[in-house]
């Protein structure tokens, strides 16, 4: 080894300098063709790599029911899988041409061109993906076809880096063939409920990316029911569909998206809100509008609308959304017609268990947690106080008052309610033997009452027999029982007031002109008192079929020789106009809010 090296060292040292480049120039070369394989057989590798990348990615394309297409900076088709090559109609060498397809989209309103609706959108697509549910596509003059689009855009290599256009179309008739279920409401056209419940996950998306606000809003028309019979089932539909038409118009107007749930339901999804108020606002204008929209022959039809409505982010993800704004329409619809609900997580209680209230109930009556307060009705003719309404409040140690709609359905459904229907009599008339000994003016108490309650077939007894006990005259105490209420068991209903009033006890028909009553029932039931509810005066100021319906009902509760208490007074504006009509009470906040007992009583000075 050693002799070898030796050798090696001695052709070294006897070699020329141009031998020395030669042999430098030749381990170069070496080491470059070394370097030229194994960058080959990398690229080789990483060609496969991508091939089989792309044939995988193709292969899954192809597959998709979704028609994709990619498109260049240069509007040239980079890639278009089976479904979009079927649906373009394109030729079979249009790799690398430009689109030419004559495929027309509507999104809202007017027919466009494909590529010319993907030239105007491409700016919007700014690393977030532009969402387009509820499209239209026409393939030919006879051939239109459902479906949601999709904008969104790609880097790729060719050779260098370009952004591209990646076009998805969800084709939405297979759906409706697979779930053998119309996208469309029959009546009226509009896109239904399982359209909706398809559609909302990509405008939830939409606004997530966007970071905008995002509403959706529950309508309802009310007293449907009630119209639907009297003006017949034809008349109805023809109003249901023009108010739909009204909807699509404005929907289209404004980039609002309109759906027809169910018979008088109506779900709408408003994008780019920017503010709560302002989604408010929206639902006030269709109000004004429907207040007098409709006429059937030289009648205006008096329509009102209840609106439930929750935001997007405030409501955290679809169900949720869905979930807040079923419960701000219900509270809407609790309060009265014509009202609307914002759902938001301060003033709805998130935090109620039904539960947790439900084995609370008992224990709330013996620890004092129920007190009743008391709203004032004074009489138009010298604005004095001479009633007033019992109002039940429950004060929770951990959620704190707790809204009377909240606790009241559920006691009604529970069978509590009775309990509590007792507990409330109870104070009222212990209440009015303090008022008596204490020598405060004595007033007449309503106080409402169920169909629980009623339905016990003990009512009638137990009241004679507390009447009896407190020594209070019958005159003080007034039941109010709700035209709806009345309505559900007229028999037993008409049998319970005779007896009431053989007692000696008021009667009150309490929130007319909510539900299905005709004005004909009013001669079936002895009332004293008809209430016309807040929700019939809230625009009377404005509103002349409002007040033209208000005057009615005063005129025929008159002749029934029965008086009207008006609830719902907010200003001396509404005082005097009411007033006018020859309302014999009135009632609401312009005179007091509901209050505890010891500030209520300083009024009876």
């Amino acid at each position: 080894m050693n002799t070898t090296l030796e050798n090696f060292g001695q052709i070294i040292k006897q070699m020329t300098l141009e031998e020395y480049v030669v042999v430098a120039i030749s381990f170069l070369f070496i080491f470059f063709l070394l370097y030229i394989y194994f960058l080959t057989k990398e690229k080789n590798k990483l060609e496969k790599t991508i091939e089989n990348n792309l044939k995988t990615f193709q292969k899954a394309f192809d597959i998709s029911d979704d028609a994709i297409l990619i498109l260049s900076d240069k509007n040239k088709v980079v890639y278009a899988n089976n479904t979009m090559f079927r649906l373009l109609q394109l030729k079979n060498n249009f790799l690398a041409k430009r689109l030419q397809t004559p495929v027309q989209v509507k999104v809202k309103k007017d027919w466009i061109g494909l590529d010319e609706f993907i030239k105007e959108n491409r700016p919007k697509l700014q690393e977030k993906v532009s969402s387009y549910p509820q499209s239209m596509l026409k393939i030919s003059e006879s051939d239109e076809i459902p479906a949601n689009v999709y904008l969104d855009t790609i880097v790729m290599r060719m050779p260098d880096e370009v952004l591209c256009d990646v076009i998805s179309i969800q084709d939405l008739t297979k759906e409706k063939e697979r779930s053998g279920t119309n996208l469309r409401h029959q009546l009226t056209n509009l896109p239904n409920q399982l359209q909706a419940y398809h559609d909302l996950p990509a405008f939830f998306s939409k606004a997530h990316l966007e970071k905008n606000k995002l509403a959706l809003m529950l309508l309802h028309l009310d007293n449907f029911s009630m119209l639907r019979s009297i003006i017949g089932y034809d008349q109805a539909n023809a109003v249901l569909k023009k108010f739909a038409n009204h909807l699509e118009t404005l929907g289209i107007s404004l980039d609002v998206s309109v759906y027809h749930t169910f018979d008088n339901h109506f779900l709408l999804t408003v994008t780019n809100l920017h503010s709560i108020e302002d989604g408010r606002k929206f639902v006030e204008d269709i109000q004004k509008k429907l207040a007098s929209f409709y006429k059937l022959e030289d009648v205006n039809l008096h329509l009102t609308l209840s609106a439930g409505m929750a935001i997007y982010p405030d409501s955290g993800s679809i169900r949720k959304l869905l979930d807040h704004a079923y419960k701000a329409l219900s509270e809407a619809e609790k309060e009265g017609d014509g009202k609307i609900t914002i759902f938001l997580p301060e003033k709805f209680n998130t935090n109620y268990d039904e539960l947790r209230l439900h084995s609370d109930m008992p224990g709330a009556l013996s620890k004092g947690e129920f007190e009743v307060y008391y709203q004032p009705i004074v009489r138009v003719a010298n604005q004095e106080i001479v009633a007033a309404e019992a109002l039940i409040r429950w004060k929770h140690p951990q959620y704190g008052l707790i809204p009377p709609d909240v606790f009241i359905s559920l006691m009604e459904k529970t069978g509590f309610i009775i309990k509590l229907g007792q507990y409330v009599l109870e104070e009222v008339l212990k209440q009015q033997k303090r008022w008596e000994l204490f020598k405060f003016k004595q007033i007449e108490v309503s106080i409402n009452v169920s169909m629980v309650e009623i339905n016990t077939g003990e009512f009638v007894h137990h009241v004679e027999r507390k009447l009896g006990e407190h020594q209070i005259s019958p005159e003080l105490i007034k039941f109010e029982i709700t035209e709806g209420i009345a309505m559900l068991n007229e028999m037993e209903t008409e049998k319970d007031f005779l007896a009431l009033k053989k007692l000696g006890v008021g009667i009150s028909l309490d929130d007319f002109g909510t539900g299905y009553t005709s004005f004909g029932y009013l001669k079936k039931f002895p009332a004293d008192t008809v209430k016309i509810d807040k929700s019939l005066v809230d625009y009377v100021l404005t509103n002349e079929e409002d007040q033209r319906i208000v005057k009615a009902i005063i005129e025929l509760a008159h002749t029934l020789g029965m008086k009207i208490v008006v609830e719902g007074i907010e200003n001396k504006q509404m005082v005097d106009m009411i007033s006018s009509y020859g309302c014999d009470y009135l009632q609401g906040y312009h005179f007091s809010k509901p209050l505890p007992v010891f500030e209520f009583q300083k009024m009876l000075r």
